[in-house]
């Protein structure tokens, strides 16, 4: 979840009232954000460079406020201030306009063809008039920086870029030029540089360089011209030092480029809505007309109010509440969702009016949610629905967990993805091609496969706290996932239970004790070898244990675990040091 830091006084000052911390914790709460920290920004320098000076009286109070990935409205002060204001019935939703402005009269981007070799799409905006302070400006910057960081996916998706209109002479073009034709002075350089220059001097830097890679092995970079041939941007790696915006900037030019114009949309969106209001025509934004190479012509931003149907009984239904159609609307006013009865006449039905500060609207669902936040989770009444009962399964993993833990065991909690190698190779055993699930585009080497075995995952913790005081006894109770072609998904679900004991001596009896105690826990008598009425253990040979030191678990004629004498090998994989033995049994084999 992305946190924004804002000054608390500045935020106070926005809102219109001032709070204690403790009131405004609540405030949050009831929106449904998180105040997550209070600290100052001198006491996070002097965090980060690991000082010990005490804190000032007067240093300025900083409140970090955690809010949804999806409200990107919600990611600078102005947009934060503005929720809070309309949530607090202190104004209404304001109304976006775009300026009443001729075609002829638009600022043009024409787009070249060669575009469509990277970065295909761009969308622009202006603003008029605006007033900056040394606040506005960070709070300007850091919108940007936290949208790249999010929605625009370290800018591999969109690439913002915003230049001092007043410094540039329309109409522009977005063009794709080998990088050896590209000739300009960076933003905070004074040396003019190559284009594949730039992007070696780039490598170094410490904020630019994860940029880099998004187009340095492309044959071409996007560039923007004006009509004198000045460079604005080099997306998406930097602008222009000629068109960079300063405190003293009135007329702002937004463009971005993306690969992805839905995504690009709601970038510039959130970034004309959120610093329209600081224009001296407030909520008004000068549109821009972007001509595509087909002849095709759009005029952007596209702030149009997004309209769809909602029922009122499904609202009601899903909350668990009676909720009138009049308290409805005004509930949803609050959040910024104009809402009235249906044009149609039908009181059980109700058109939401979505505005472009809120892209994360896209479904009833999302309605009802917002119905939910201003009414107050609080306020809604408990019940639980009388049909609802747990599953079988996951009723027995709840008692053997019970019984493990009452055995003196710890439980734990592992991810389901683990890497290839430890799932097969740090075990000792070789991957057949028909048991784990691969993902296809994993994001690390971390998470490669399903795990088919809770044992890596146990191994691993024991790895990680090796220092910790012996014996560690711990227990997972889990999922693995298999590969089964009989599934519509190709893969099952099984739930696992394994358990470890590490110690000076490789406590082999306390594992074989368990076992015996889970199977009288769940009315398995043990028997003699091929009697099918109950467990019996049979000599095993998996690479994972050690030979002669591990045994299969027989119950009802069928194999449901192993337990042994951990490797040597599988230990100095997972660096461990001490001795372990592990148990691992399929619970589904009971039921």
């Amino acid at each position: 979840m992305p946190t924004v830091s804002v000054g608390r006084d500045l935020l106070f000052a926005a809102i219109g009232r001032s709070y204690t911390q403790e009131e405004f914790e609540e405030l949050c709460f009831r929106f449904g954000i998180e105040l997550d920290d209070v600290t100052t920004e001198k006491a996070i320098i002097r965090k980060e460079k690991h000082l010990e000076e005490e804190a000032d009286e007067d240093e300025e109070v900083i409140y970090k406020i955690e809010v949804p990935a999806n409200r990107y409205d919600l990611l600078c002060l102005e947009g934060l201030a503005q929720a809070l204001r309309i949530f607090n019935e202190q104004e209404d939703t304001p109304r976006y306009t775009l300026a009443n402005i001729s075609k002829e009269s638009m600022h043009k981007m024409h787009v070249k063809p060669e575009t469509s070799m990277i970065r295909p799409f761009i969308v622009c905006a202006v603003l008029r008039d605006m007033t900056f302070d040394e606040a506005i400006y960070d709070s300007f910057i850091d919108l940007q920086e936290k949208l790249h960081q999010n929605i625009c996916r370290r800018r591999s998706l969109v690439a913002i870029g915003t230049h001092d209109l007043d410094t540039l002479e329309g109409p522009f073009t977005y063009e794709a030029l080998p990088p050896t034709a590209i000739n300009f002075v960076p933003l905070k350089q004074t040396k003019n540089f190559r284009a594949d220059d730039l992007m070696e001097f780039y490598k170094s830097d410490l904020k630019l360089r994860k940029y880099v890679p998004i187009i340095e092995k492309s044959p071409v970079y996007p560039i923007l011209y004006d009509r004198n041939r000045t460079v604005l941007s080099l997306p998406p790696i930097i602008n222009s030092a000629h068109s960079a915006i300063t405190l003293k900037t009135k007329n702002v030019f937004i463009e971005c480029t993306a690969t992805d114009l839905t995504k690009a949309n709601i970038v510039l969106n959130t970034m004309v809505t959120m610093f329209s209001t600081l224009c001296k025509k407030k909520f008004e934004i000068e549109p821009v007309e972007v001509i595509y190479p087909d002849g095709r012509s759009c005029i952007y931003p596209e702030i149009s109010l997004y309209n769809m149907e909602v029922s009122l009984s499904y609202i009601n239904k899903c909350i668990g509440v009676s909720l009138e159609t009049e308290e409805v609307i005004s509930l949803l006013n609050r959040m910024q969702l104009h809402a009235e009865q249906s044009a149609s006449g039908d009181k059980s039905s109700l058109t939401i009016s979505v505005p472009p500060t809120r892209s994360d609207v896209l479904h009833p669902c999302d309605v009802m949610e917002d119905v939910a936040i201003a009414y107050g989770y609080n306020n809604i009444p408990k019940s639980k629905p009388a049909s609802l009962q747990p599953l079988t399964l996951n009723e027995f993993s709840d008692l053997i967990r019970g019984e493990i833990a009452m055995s003196g065991f710890t439980e734990v909690l592992t991810w389901i993805l683990c890497s290839y190698k430890e799932n097969f190779a740090m075990l000792k055993r070789e991957d057949d091609k028909s048991t784990a699930v691969v993902i296809g585009n994993p994001r690390s080497t971390d998470f490669e496969v399903v795990r088919t075995s809770l044992m890596p995952g146990l191994l691993k913790i024991v790895g990680h706290n090796k220092d910790h005081p012996k014996p560690i006894k711990i227990f997972e109770v889990g999922d693995v996932s298999l590969l089964d072609d009989s599934k519509d998904v190709g893969a099952r679900n099984h739930r696992y239970l394994a358990a470890l004991y590490c110690g000076a001596n490789s406590g082999f009896e306390l594992i074989h004790g368990l076992v015996d105690r889970m199977m009288e826990v769940v009315g398995a008598p043990f028997v003699s070898v091929g009697d099918d009425t109950g467990y019996y253990i049979k000599c095993s040979d998996n690479p994972e244990f050690l030979t002669g030191r591990q045994a299969h678990i027989i119950y009802k004629g069928k194999k449901i675990g192993t337990f042994g004498i951990v490797h040597p090998e599988v230990l100095e994989n997972f660096d461990i040091p001490d001795p372990c033995s592990l148990v691992e049994v399929n619970m589904e084999s009971f039921l």
